[in-house]
């Protein structure tokens, strides 16, 4: 019950799903940065929403949050987090950045928050054996690669976007690498290695140095392939 938790207890709960609520915060930071077209900072700004996102579960954990206030969903709230940081500003992002032919903007991005908010209604989207089933929503990452690692013209940005969005709803299994049953060590060490690589990205960007580039895109194969092999495994 959560009658029987200390009020200081309770206060450290309030503090993670605070704590959690304010990758909306970096989020706005990221709006604001696009809007002057500052891309270091708007990328920078989602990196700090990555963080958030990859720590706040261990301190809901370690707490207990969910019993110490079972009357607050931290998973809803972490949905409208992840929706705004993983969708809506990636979207923006995108329609900000001139990715593509002018005439493109406004329908891709469109394309982005719509297939992302079907992924989010989709029943199964987490597989059994901890899986995402399609591409998950992490458009942020696609940005990533759109705007500072890759040199793509215009039409290739956009086939990018379009297949991803077709992804979504194609039953590939995509590694969940924090609770990944297979591979599980080598999966969070690539993921790991690209939270390292993605700041230092960012802060050489606009001059990006080519082994950066080679170990970015090296990290993007082994989860390409990795899918590839969960999904047509026996």
């Amino acid at each position: 019950m959560a009658n029987s938790f200390s009020n200081f207890q309770k206060a450290i709960a309030w503090g993670v799903h605070l704590f959690s609520a304010s990758g909306l915060l970096a989020g706005f930071m990221a709006i604001l940065a696009i809007t002057e077209k500052n891309w270091r900072s708007a990328m920078a700004w989602l990196l700090v929403c990555l963080l958030i996102d990859g720590i706040d579960g261990t301190f809901a954990r370690k707490f207990r949050v969910k019993e110490v206030l079972p009357k607050v969903n931290g998973a809803t709230i972490d949905h409208v987090v992840d929706f705004a940081t993983y969708a809506i500003i990636p979207a923006y992002f995108f329609y900000a950045a001139d990715l593509v032919d002018p005439f493109l903007h406004l329908p891709l991005a469109f394309l982005i928050m719509l297939v992302s908010a079907i992924y989010y209604g989709k029943e199964g989207m987490v597989s059994d054996d901890y899986y995402f089933i399609g591409f998950p929503v992490m458009w942020n990452l696609v940005i990533f690669y759109l705007v500072f690692i890759f040199s793509l013209p215009a039409w290739a940005n956009a086939a990018v976007i379009i297949i991803c969005a077709i992804l979504h709803f194609v039953p590939i299994k995509f590694a969940y690498p924090s609770r990944a049953t297979r591979l599980k060590t080598m999966t969070i060490g690539f993921s790991v290695l690209l939270m390292l690589i993605m700041p230092i990205v960012v802060w050489f960007y606009p001059a990006v140095p080519v082994w950066l580039r080679f170990l970015a895109t090296g990290n993007l194969l082994y989860f390409v392939v990795l899918a590839a092999f969960d999904t047509f495994r026996k």
